[in-house]
C-alpha cells in the first residue's frame, strides 16, 4: 500500500456537488462555498445499513458522524484524518454515493452489491479491494454458517461492506481504538486487523467441525442410519469452508510480496506474517477434513455394505430353513394323501366294484396303502425332502 498523501484542505459541500477524488487522493482547491441556510439537509437514506461510521486523525476517533454525507465533510475538513465507513447490506445509492466520493472503480462497486463473490484481492489505482469469507459455528444447529465481507482500502479511507452475521467488525473497531498506536498506521492495520479476525473467527469453526467429526465416526461404527446424511452434509460445508480458506494463503502472500514496494510498516509485515501462518493452519487442517471425511464415508459405505450382506444372507438361510420344513411338510402330506386316496375310493361302495365281495379285497387294500406309502417315503428320503 503506498504512502497517504498530504490532503489539501478543501471546502465542504453535499456529495452531490463535490468533485470525486482523482488519483493521487488530492481535492482540487476551491473558494470556500457555504451552502445556503435555508436550503434543506437531505434526508439520510437507510440509515440503518450503516453500523459505524468514524474519521480518525492520529489513531484517535475525532468525529463520528450518522450519515455518509457528513462522513465526507468531515474527512475533508481533517488534512490527515482517515475515515472508517461499517455498512452492512447498503443499499445501491449508498455504494454508488460511496464511488462518487472516493472514486472507487464500477468494477469492484458491482461485486459489491451482488455479493456471492469468492475471496480475492484486486487493485484498482491506489485503492485495494479485497473479498473475505467469513465463518462461524452454530453450536445449536451443529453447522457452520459463512458471511460475506467486501473491503476497499484508500490512502485515507475504508470501507467494510458486510453481508451476512459475521464476521463481528464492532469488537475489531474496539480494539484498533484502544490501540492508537497501531490505528495510526492507517488503512492497512485496519484490514490487517480485518484479516487476522477473519482468520481467528476460524479457529472455533474448526474445533467445532472436529467435534462432530469425532460424533461422526462413533455415529459410523455404531452403525446409526441418518449418519450418511450427516456426513454428506459436513462434507458441503467443508467445501464451502476450503473455498474461504484456500484462496487466502494466495492472497495474504501477494500483500507480502508488495511489502517493499508499497513501503509497509514493520509492525505491520510482522503482523501479517502471523496472519498468513494461522490462515495456513486452518487451510492445511480443513484439507485434512475434508480428505478425512471422503475416507469415513467409504468406510460407512463398507459397513453399509456389510450390513446389508450379513442381512440378505441372514433372509437367504431364513428362506432355506423354511423351504426344508416346507418339503417336510409337503413330503408327509403326499404320504397321507395315498391311503386316503385309496380308502376314499373303495368307501364309495358302488355294486358294481368287484373288490367289495372280494375276500382278499380288504387285505389288497391294506398293501396297496403301505406299499403307496413306503415307496413314496423312500423316493422322498432319496431327495432329502424328509
Amino acid at each position: 500500500m503506498s504512502e497517504r498523501p498530504n490532503r489539501r484542505p478543501s471546502t465542504p459541500s453535499s456529495p452531490s456537488s463535490s468533485p470525486s477524488r482523482r488519483s493521487g487522493w488530492l481535492r482540487p482547491p476551491g473558494p470556500a462555498a457555504t451552502p445556503p441556510a435555508t436550503a434543506p439537509s437531505p434526508a439520510p437514506p437507510d440509515r440503518e445499513s450503516v453500523i459505524d461510521s468514524a474519521v480518525y486523525r492520529d489513531g484517535r476517533r475525532v468525529a463520528s458522524p450518522t450519515t455518509l454525507a457528513d462522513t465526507f465533510r468531515l474527512l475533508r475538513e481533517q488534512p490527515d484524518g482517515m475515515a472508517w465507513i461499517g455498512l452492512h447490506r447498503p443499499t445501491e445509492s449508498q455504494l454508488h454515493s460511496l464511488a462518487a466520493e472516493f472514486d472507487l472503480h464500477p468494477l469492484s462497486i458491482e461485486d459489491a452489491l451482488e455479493a456471492h463473490q469468492r475471496p480475492k484481492l484486486e487493485r484498482y489505482g491506489d485503492t485495494l479491494f479485497v473479498v473475505l469469507r467469513a465463518a462461524r459455528y452454530l453450536d445449536a444447529l451443529e453447522e457452520v454458517d459463512f458471511g460475506e465481507l467486501h473491503i476497499f482500502v484508500g490512502p485515507d479511507f475504508l470501507i467494510t461492506v458486510r453481508h451476512g452475521a459475521a464476521p463481528d467488525l464492532t469488537t475489531v473497531r474496539r480494539r484498533m481504538e484502544e490501540t492508537p498506536d497501531l490505528l495510526s498506521l492507517g488503512p492497512e492495520a485496519v484490514l490487517y486487523a480485518i484479516l487476522d479476525a477473519v482468520v481467528d473467527g476460524y479457529a472455533p469453526v474448526v474445533a467445532g467441525v472436529q467435534t462432530d467429526m469425532d460424533e461422526i465416526e462413533t455415529e459410523v461404527f455404531r452403525g446409526d442410519p441418518e449418519v450418511s446424511r450427516r456426513i454428506y452434509e459436513l462434507s458441503r460445508e467443508m467445501v464451502e469452508f476450503q473455498r474461504a480458506t484456500r484462496p487466502l494463503v494466495g492472497m495474504l502472500h501477494g500483500l507480502m510480496a508488495g511489502f517493499a514496494k508499497y513501503g509497509t510498516d514493520e509492525e505491520l509485515q510482522r503482523y501479517l506474517r502471523d496472519v498468513a501462518d494461522h490462515v495456513t493452519h486452518t487451510s492445511e487442517r480443513v484439507d485434512g477434513f475434508r480428505q478425512a471425511l471422503t475416507e469415513i464415508l467409504t468406510v460407512n459405505a463398507t459397513l453399509v455394505s456389510q450390513q446389508q450382506n450379513a442381512e440378505m444372507r441372514a433372509l437367504a438361510e431364513a428362506g432355506f430353513e423354511q423351504n426344508e420344513e416346507i418339503k417336510k411338510i409337503s413330503s408327509w402330506a403326499a404320504i397321507l394323501f395315498a391311503p386316503t386316496l385309496v380308502g376314499t375310493i373303495y368307501g364309495m361302495n358302488f355294486e358294481n366294484m368287484p373288490e367289495l365281495h372280494w375276500v382278499a379285497g380288504y387285505p389288497f387294500a391294506i398293501l396297496l396303502m403301505a406299499v403307496v406309502c413306503t415307496s413314496l417315503y423312500v423316493i422322498f428320503k432319496k431327495r432329502d425332502w424328509l
